[in-house]
């Protein structure tokens, strides 16, 4: 037939015209349309019908070229948001892991996250419940099972006592934090931060429309607050204290007459709440030993205890935290969670069940990794300790050393520039020694760099020798 169009192996292309609809208007773009080779036969009619039809797109693409030239799109994005600044902690993480996947032998010493793999009685509890389809919605506060294992958690290890609906179970304990931050903070109120600080913490004020009031601490002090100067900074628009113990970035742990201080100070403000943040509680070295600040004499009432799963049984990517309250506070946070997310994974808090039916302080598969934990942060303690100009505050919990670096401000290196803070001497160390770290600036104190230890001792002996050998070629400016 004569209007058929027969296949071919041999392809013959027309070519029309068309405004290109993109950012260069102007430009012109081909309209391919493929027919068979030229032996085979088609119709006139064929190529008319073709011909109206590029018309059409021609005629189409110029109207819409037209009118995309008189709108102009806001592109403007909201005050609130420009306020706050991107992790750098997240932010070198992923520039550490690209220069791995190009093939760069970089050593990644920034994340805050375990190296071991999660226990395995947890993790066949979620394998379990996606096996038995536990794949639902879950209430959005989180299982009942999960915040009554909570419950008997806190009552047990921490010594306060809640009802599961004075729990919210969230997709990780940093949500946990900004929620609570913006359930109880209005615009105007302050933020009391004692420094050096976890990064999200100003941010998160900053997204409540909070003002940040950092209260920077000394090395020599092991990093922990002066009671006399929280006692000092305290107004009348101070809404929230932000304690973390033990500590990210420095490891400290806050002994339990320091807080018992703190607590007669904010007991004299019934405005002042405490938002005790204890991430790390588990990762804690003798003779150290954790207190919960709600377990203080008069402090439950105006306490909000962060928690999760993340750090102490290594389930970082299973995206699960908590926090327990007084109801009233606890509700709106829910409330929060209720429009931003919903509850947490349904499979992630099977295996929160079952990390939390692992025995006191997590058994021993927890004190397996502490123990671990304890024996590298004695390697790098000694090693780094040695080297000159470098000053050590050694932690008693968490797996991070926040070392001051400082002697080395000031000085030229070769082929890189000066070095003239915390920012700058962690690029130094990832071009010349290829080994990644966070600067302190990102934690409120630039005099020094985060080391996280969450790596295996053969890892840290590695990113070790490559430093030294990094800052001998380096004269401290200051003695030390």
């Amino acid at each position: 037939m004569a209007n058929s169009l027969h296949s071919s192996t041999s392809i013959s292309h027309v070519g029309f015209s068309s405004q290109f609809l993109g950012s260069n208007l102007g430009s012109k773009a081909s309209v391919s349309v493929s027919f068979p080779s030229s032996h085979t036969n088609y119709s006139l009619k064929s190529v008319e019908i073709l011909r109206q039809q590029s018309y059409r797109i021609s005629a189409m693409s110029k109207v819409e070229s037209s009118s995309f030239e008189q709108v102009k799109v806001d592109i403007s994005l909201s005050p609130r948001v420009n306020s706050v600044k991107p992790s750098k902690t997240v932010a070198i993480t992923d520039h550490a892991t690209a220069l791995v996947q190009a093939g760069i032998p970089v050593i990644r010493l920034a994340a805050g996250e375990p190296d071991f793999d999660t226990p395995a009685v947890i993790a066949e509890a979620g394998i379990n419940a996606i096996r038995e389809g536990y794949t639902r919605y879950t209430p959005n506060a989180g299982t009942l099972e999960l915040r009554t294992a909570i419950c008997h958690k806190l009552k047990e290890e921490n010594g306060i006592s809640y009802t599961p609906d004075q729990i919210l179970v969230s997709n990780g304990a940093k949500q946990s934090i900004i929620q609570a931050v913006l359930a109880v903070c209005s615009p105007g109120d302050e933020v009391i931060i004692p420094a050096p600080y976890w990064v999200s913490y100003p941010e998160m004020a900053r997204l409540a429309d909070a003002t940040p009031v950092i209260l920077p601490t000394l090395i020599s002090e092991n990093f922990l607050l002066d009671p006399k100067l929280l006692e000092s900074k305290i107004t009348e628009k101070s809404r929230l204290l932000i304690l973390c113990s033990p500590s990210n970035p420095t490891g400290s742990v806050y002994p339990k007459k320091l807080l018992e201080r703190f607590a007669e100070i904010v007991a004299k403000h019934p405005r002042l709440l405490v938002l005790s943040d204890e991430m790390y509680e588990h990762i804690i070295y003798a003779p150290a030993t954790h207190t919960s600040f709600a377990s203080l004499p008069g402090m439950w009432e105006r306490t909000l205890t962060v928690n999760g799963f993340s750090k102490a049984f290594a389930m970082t990517g299973w995206r699960l935290g908590y926090i327990a309250g007084p109801k009233h506070f606890v509700a709106a946070c829910n409330k929060i969670q209720s429009q931003y997310t919903s509850g947490a994974s349904s499979i992630s808090q099977k295996a929160g069940v079952a990390a939390l039916g692992l025995g006191y302080a997590g058994g021993e598969a927890v004190s397996t990794m502490v123990k671990a934990f304890r024996e590298r942060q004695d390697f790098l303690v000694k090693s780094l300790g040695e080297l000159e100009g470098v000053k050590i505050s050694e932690p008693q919990g968490a797996f991070y050393l926040f070392i001051d670096f400082s002697s080395y401000y000031g000085i030229e290196a070769e082929g890189f520039g000066k070095i003239e803070n915390s920012e700058s001497l962690c690029r130094y160390l990832l071009d010349r020694a290829q080994v990644a770290l966070v600067p302190g600036d990102a934690f409120g104190d630039d005099t020094c760099v985060r080391i996280s230890y969450a790596a295996s001792l053969t890892t840290l002996q590695a990113a070790f020798e490559r430093i030294k050998k990094a800052l001998i070629s380096l004269r401290p400016a200051v003695p030390v």
